[in-house]
C-alpha cells in the first residue's frame, strides 16, 4: 500500500509556497497602503478564512488531485474546467520560474559568483529529480525548509520586538503620522489588492489530495491560514515600527534581510537571506507537485493524452515533470 502524507508532510509541501509570501507582500503591501498595511494584510486573512470553509467542504465532498478544476468539472462544463486548468498549470510555471529565479538572486546577494541564468535553470533541474524520486521524498526536503523557515521568522521577529522596545517607539508614531495618499479607504483597498499575492499556494494542497491521509487537507488548509495571519500582518507592522517609511520603499525588494541586518546585525542577515533562498525554493517544489496532481487528473478525464501518465518504478508520473521543466 502506498505511503500517505500526514499533516506536517502536506502543510510543508504547499506551506513552503505561501509562508514564502512573506518575503515580498509586507513589503509591496506597505509601499500601497503604507501605515495601514497590517490592516490590509489582516483583511486577507478574513477573506481566506472564509475561502477555507468552502474550499474544505467542497474538496472534502470531491476528494481528487485536482483543485479547482475538479470542483468545476463537477459544476460547469468541461471546456470550463479545462480552461480554468490550463490557467492554473500556467500559474504553476511562473511560480517556479519567480521562484527559482528569486531564489537564486538571493543567494547571488550571499555570493556574487553565482551565474543567476544557468542557476536558475539548475535549481528547476534538480527539484524536477527530486520530484521524480517520489513524492516522499520530496515531503522530506519540503520539512527541512519549513521548519527552518518558520524558526528563521520566529527569531527576526524576537529580534525586531526587542529591538523596537530597546529603541523606542518614535519611528513607529512618525510613521502612523505620516499623510495618506487619497484616503484611507483608498489606501486600504490598493493594499488589499496587493496582498492578495500573498496567498498564492492555498489552492495547492487540493492538487494532491489524494496523496493525503484521511483528515489531513482541511488541516492543511487551516496550517496555512494560521502561518498567513499571524506572520504577514505582524512583519509588516514590525517593519513599520522600526524602519522610517522611505527607507522600507528603498529596500522593498530585501525588506527582511534589512530588517535582519538592522536588528541582529550581519549574522541575522545571513540567515534571513540563506531562509529565503530555501523556501522560495520549497516554493519551486511546490510547483512540481501541484501540477503532477492537476495534470495527472487531467490525463485520467482524457483532456491530455494518456501516455503521460507512464510512471517510473517509485510510482512518479516522470513524463509530467519533464514536459513541466522543458516549458518552463
Amino acid at each position: 500500500m502506498k505511503k500517505k502524507l500526514n499533516e506536517l508532510a502536506a502543510t510543508a509541501i504547499c506551506g513552503n509556497d505561501i509562508s514564502s509570501s512573506c518575503l515580498y507582500v509586507s513589503a509591496l503591501a506597505i509601499v500601497y497602503a503604507g501605515q495601514f498595511a497590517w490592516i490590509s494584510l489582516l483583511i486577507v486573512s478574513a477573506v481566506l478564512y472564509l475561502f477555507r470553509k468552502i474550499y474544505g467542504e467542497v474538496v472534502g465532498a470531491l476528494p481528487l488531485n485536482g483543485g479547482a478544476y475538479n470542483a468545476l468539472l463537477n459544476t460547469t462544463k468541461k471546456s470550463t474546467a479545462s480552461f480554468a486548468a490550463s490557467l492554473t498549470v500556467l500559474s504553476y510555471m511562473a511560480t517556479a520560474v519567480i521562484s527559482a529565479s528569486e531564489a537564486i538572486k538571493y543567494a547571488h546577494s550571499l555570493w556574487s559568483g553565482i551565474p543567476i541564468v544557468y542557476a536558475t535553470i539548475l535549481l528547476l533541474l534538480v527539484f524536477m529529480g527530486l520530484v521524480i524520486l517520489g513524492i516522499g521524498e520530496s515531503s522530506k526536503v519540503a520539512i527541512v525548509i519549513f521548519i527552518f523557515h518558520l524558526t528563521s521568522l520566529v527569531i527576526l521577529c524576537f529580534f525586531s520586538i526587542y529591538f523596537l522596545f530597546n529603541n523606542g517607539f518614535e519611528t513607529l508614531i512618525t510613521n502612523f503620522k505620516a499623510p495618506v495618499e487619497g484616503s484611507i479607504t483608498k489606501a486600504l483597498f490598493f493594499g488589499f489588492a496587493a496582498a492578495m499575492l500573498g496567498i498564492s499556494g492555498f489552492e495547492s494542497s487540493a492538487n494532491y489530495v489524494e496523496e493525503q491521509n484521511k483528515g489531513v487537507f482541511p488541516k492543511t488548509l487551516k496550517n496555512m491560514w494560521i502561518i498567513v495571519t499571524v506572520f504577514n500582518p505582524l512583519l509588516a507592522f514590525l517593519a513599520l515600527a522600526i524602519i522610517p517609511l522611505s527607507t522600507i520603499n528603498a529596500n522593498e525588494e530585501t525588506l527582511l534581510s534589512f530588517m535582519g541586518d538592522l536588528t541582529g546585525g550581519n549574522w541575522l542577515l545571513y540567515v534571513v537571506s540563506i531562509d529565503a533562498t530555501l523556501v522560495l525554493s520549497g516554493a519551486v517544489l511546490t510547483s512540481y507537485v501541484g501540477v503532477g496532481g492537476l495534470v495527472e487528473r487531467m490525463a485520467l478525464d482524457r483532456i491530455l493524452p494518456k501516455e503521460i501518465l507512464r510512471k517510473n518504478k517509485r510510482g512518479s508520473s516522470y513524463l509530467i515533470f519533464i514536459a513541466f521543466f522543458l516549458l518552463s
